[in-house]
């Protein structure tokens, strides 16, 4: 029975033998087989394994791909990518893309590494570690390097350096006046006798001559003399194969004679300035050619000196460039080199400080030379004397001008009156010279010239006398004229009018002789400059009586005091106003003559001179005058408005106490004023505003005082009017008021002041 059923269930069960693709039958089952684990190496070595159900697939590791996706080991495999190409990834700054198994690597070319700090690549300095031979330079570039032999060596086939036989190799190395030597990596050229290289052992040797530094004439300094020797004596020992540098040494005691020279006073004249400032220059081209470093700079009380040398086989090319404080030395090292080059080359720029104490004598000269003898024009060194020397010793006809640029002694802008001009020093004429040099630009500070040659250099300024214009010229005369005539009328109303005499008339009648006297010789004799001895009278006059009217006018200050302060003593003693008024300026005038006597007469004007300050003598007397008439004007006014304010004043007297007071400050604005616009004239930005002020009112101040005196005076009026009717009978005659109220203010004793 068991055994029936038994075959009866086996119909309806599977067999185990027959699972699917992937499976196997476990107890009586059908298991998944897990092929990753059973095979581990299914994928291969840059795959992952991935079993599923019945089966697996492979996927490609990072920085690898397959043809197909989720491949098995049958249809497919995995391929490195190759980054680099396909510019998946890139790299910082100056790294190499290197690819990888799977990956890739940035790496720093060769001549570079990674710094510490920091992405990207740095170079790497070969020349730390020696790199190169024995006799040769390592020169670091850029990821790389390069070995250069020292100079004197010659590079092989093999990289190794070897000795240059330069007296062989270079022709003609020393030239013909030395014996050529060869050293280990250099050479030397030992002069013949005569022929010197200036210490400079490597370069040519050219013919020596140290005539210029003997000195046969009697007048030359002491100083003089004893640098020549010492300069002769370091020339004579240049002379031959052992000649030795003293370049430095030389410098010092040059500039030290120099400084002795400048400042004793021994640079008398045409002949003796020739002397030095040859002795300079020969000096220059003996010491430059000896000096070590390439720019030598040396600073002594009175001369400052800039010296560039440079050596070489080569000639130098390009700019120099030499400066001290008061000028600036350019031109092309083609120029200073000249036609031959020895081995070395040198310029020089020497500035002198205080030459131009002696420049009285040099643009006296200058004077003797203008062209317009008749012109008066004053030359005036407007720098500092400069020296410029260059090693090519043909300079009196350069292919190629030289620059200097000087900085102004006096700062003053180019105008009509004044002209700078480039000169040099023409040692055969003894004077300066503006032959080959012109003026390229200058201004206020400082002037550019342009040389064909070199030599000594400096700025010349010149003063012209400026013409005066047409309106000005007609404006004096005609004023003046005008002024002439009404201080004539002046002086007759005061002397002859009966009705206003007194102590002011007195002052106003002297004021007036003053200012037409002052006025006349102005007009006739302010022009006589031709005459030196007239043209200081003419000065010395207007001095004397332009200083007597401003005292006539303290002393009319002093009288209107003494009226309403002192009430007591209202009148000044005819004597004593003389003494103040003709003897003051006298005095004044006598000192000036004797202290400065050239001062009266310019080349311009028969005036007082800017010169010593000597203008002075006029307007420091003349602002203590105005200074005290205010101070007098002040006082008369408060004393006035004191005694309008008491209880029983005397109106009348001080009405017309005040009429004077008023009259007495307009006239000393007047007349002073007018030379207040007259001082600004003297200053750098005077105006030709100024200039036409000061003219009108200085030549109309006759007419100033008659209108003030005379026109506005009521009694000169009332003796004018009458005057009149006399002269004219055929006039109706007019009848006038005997009142207190007409007749003229007269006080006792026929004083003709007020009565206070």
């Amino acid at each position: 029975m068991l055994l029936k059923w038994t075959f009866l269930l086996g119909l309806f069960l599977p067999s185990c033998s027959g699972c699917a693709s992937g499976y196997t039958f476990v107890k009586r089952k059908c298991v998944d087989i897990d092929e990753c684990v059973t095979n581990p190496g299914l994928c291969g070595d840059h795959a992952q394994c991935f079993n599923t159900p019945g089966s697996y697939y492979c996927n490609c590791n990072e920085g690898f791909r397959s043809e197909t996706a989720n491949f098995t080991a049958t249809s497919g495999e995995c391929r490195d990518i190759n980054e680099c190409i396909e510019k998946t990834r890139e790299c910082i700054g100056d790294m190499k893309c290197v690819n990888t198994i799977g990956s890739f690597v940035c790496v720093c070319p060769p001549g570079f590494h990674e710094p510490t700090t920091g992405p990207g690549c740095e170079d790497v300095d070969e020349c730390v570690s020696s790199v190169c031979e024995v006799h040769s330079n390592c020169t670091n570039t850029l990821g790389s390097f390069h070995c250069i032999c020292t100079p004197g060596f010659l590079k092989h086939e093999n990289g190794s350096c070897t000795d240059k036989d330069e007296c062989k190799d270079v022709p003609d190395v020393c030239g013909t006046n030395a014996n050529c030597s060869n050293h280990q990596g250099s050479y030397s050229c030992k002069c013949h006798e005569g022929y010197s290289n200036y210490g400079n052992s490597q370069s040519k040797c050219t013919e020596m001559s140290c005539d210029h530094f003997e000195s046969d004439t009697e007048d030359t300094p002491v100083k003089l003399k004893t640098l020549l020797a010492l300069l002769r004596s370091s020339c004579e020992s240049l002379r031959g194969p052992n000649g030795h540098q003293t370049g430095e040494q030389l410098l010092e005691n040059l500039f030290t004679f120099t400084d002795e020279l400048l400042s004793g006073g021994n640079i008398a004249d045409g002949k003796m300035l020739n002397h030095c400032l040859d002795a300079v220059e020969n000096s220059m081209r003996l010491i430059g050619p000896q000096l070590k470093d390439p720019v030598t700079r040396m600073e002594t009380h009175n001369t400052i000196a800039e010296v560039a040398v440079m050596r070489g086989q080569t000639p130098p090319s390009g700019r120099v460039t030499l400066s001290t404080d008061s000028a600036l030395f350019s031109t092309s090292w083609e120029t200073v080199v000249g036609k031959s080059y020895p081995g070395f080359a040198f310029a020089a720029l020497v500035s002198y400080k205080d030459l131009n104490s002696s420049s009285d004598l040099l643009h006296k000269m200058s004077n003797e030379r203008s062209d317009d003898k008749e012109t008066s024009v004053t030359y005036q060194l407007n720098s500092k004397v400069v020296t410029a020397v260059v090693s090519n010793a043909e300079t009196k006809q350069l292919s190629e001008s030289v620059t200097l640029v000087f900085r102004h002694v006096e700062e003053r802008v180019e105008s009509e009156g004044m002209a700078y001009s480039c000169v040099y020093w023409d040692e055969i004429e003894g004077a300066w010279s503006g032959r080959g040099c012109k003026e390229s630009w200058s201004n206020s500070t400082h002037t550019v010239c342009s040389c064909s040659h070199l030599s000594s250099f400096a700025v010349l300024m010149a003063l012209y006398p400026v013409k005066d214009s047409f309106d000005l010229v007609l404006i004096t005369q005609v004023g003046l004229a005008l002024s002439l005539v009404c201080l004539f009328l002046c002086i007759l109303t005061f002397k002859f009018c009966r009705s206003i005499q007194g102590t002011r008339t007195s002052i106003h009648l002297h004021l007036s002789i003053c200012l037409f006297i002052a006025d006349l010789v102005f007009l006739c004799g302010i022009t006589s400059t031709h005459n030196q001895v007239a043209c200081g009278i003419v000065a010395g006059l207007l001095h004397f009586f332009f200083l007597s009217a401003f005292c006539w006018m303290l002393l009319e200050g002093v009288q209107l005091y003494r009226m309403v302060v002192l009430v007591f003593h209202t009148t000044l003693k005819h004597l004593y106003m003389c003494a103040v008024g003709y003897g003051v300026p006298l005095i004044i005038v006598t000192i000036s003559a004797i202290a400065f006597p050239a001062g009266y007469g310019t080349s311009r004007h028969c005036w007082l001179s800017l010169d010593h300050y000597f203008i002075l003598s006029f307007f420091v007397p003349v602002c203590i005058v105005i200074s005290l008439n205010c101070f007098f004007f002040i006082i008369t006014v408060w004393k006035l408005a004191q005694k309008f304010s008491s209880l029983n004043p005397d109106l009348s007297s001080l009405h017309k106490i005040r009429s004077f007071t008023v009259t007495a400050v307009a006239q000393l604005c007047v007349l002073g004023g007018t030379w207040v616009f007259g001082f600004f004239l003297f200053q750098e930005d005077g105006t030709e505003v100024m200039l036409y002020l000061f003219t009108i009112l200085n030549s109309l101040q006759g007419a100033f005082i008659f209108i003030m005196h005379c026109l506005l005076s009521k009694p000169v009026r009332t003796e004018y009017y009458t005057l009149f009717v006399r002269m004219c009978p055929h006039k109706k005659k007019v009848e006038y008021s005997t009142s207190s109220s007409q007749r003229p203010l007269r006080s006792e004793n026929s004083t003709g002041e007020s009565k206070i």
